[in-house]
């Protein structure tokens, strides 16, 4: 399955785009805030295999995000944390080459994955979760119109060994409408 918008296409993800993973992401500026921690080719090898072992298990959807304008592949994102008993997943593990963060490209992305999650697959809630100590996405989920829900103390261990607290975030269906027409909003003015 392929999601395509004016700016940028969420195509699935392969070793395939390896290489082109690596040109832009490997960053230590990127993984920061993140569980994984990617600094060399054989770490961004083993971090998409992990999503495809994920998608393989029927517990994730990882894309690849291509630019439209210059047809290089920018980052990652993916739906995981999938539970379709209850129609709800989490939008995460996303990453922009420095060059494209705070772009269109982002927040384009995140309309074509909610669309998908509310308007193809019925889900009743988005999730998205967050380092508590990563100020720029946490305002940057506020932006888009996703709900703090509270904070996960002691939740996750890093690559790293650090301790990470997580910020839950939300997007439910009857909140859909509002957060389209705002992020369509956003996209027109640029």
């Amino acid at each position: 399955m392929t999601l395509e918008g004016e700016h940028v296409c969420l195509e699935p993800l392969s070793l395939a785009h390896h290489a082109a993973l690596c040109d832009v992401g490997l960053d230590d500026d990127i993984w920061r805030w993140m569980t994984a921690l990617v600094r060399t080719p054989d770490d961004m090898r083993r971090y998409i295999e992990t999503a495809l072992d994920w998608q393989a298990a029927g517990t994730a959807l990882p894309f690849a995000t291509v630019d439209l304008g210059s047809g290089r592949v920018i980052g990652t994102t993916r739906f995981a944390n999938i539970e379709r008993e209850h129609r709800r997943g989490e939008i995460g593990w996303t990453w922009l080459g420095r060059e494209w963060q705070r772009t269109a490209a982002n927040t384009e992305a995140k309309l074509l994955m909610l669309e998908h999650a509310f308007e193809t697959l019925g889900w009743l809630r988005v999730e998205f979760k967050t380092d508590v100590l990563n100020a720029r996405s946490r305002a940057a989920l506020a932006r888009i119109g996703a709900r703090e829900e509270g904070t996960l103390r002691r939740h996750m261990i890093t690559d790293t060994g650090r301790v990470r607290d997580s910020v839950y975030f939300s997007i439910i269906n009857e909140e859909w409408p509002a957060v389209r027409d705002a992020l369509r909003d956003r996209l027109a003015r640029g």
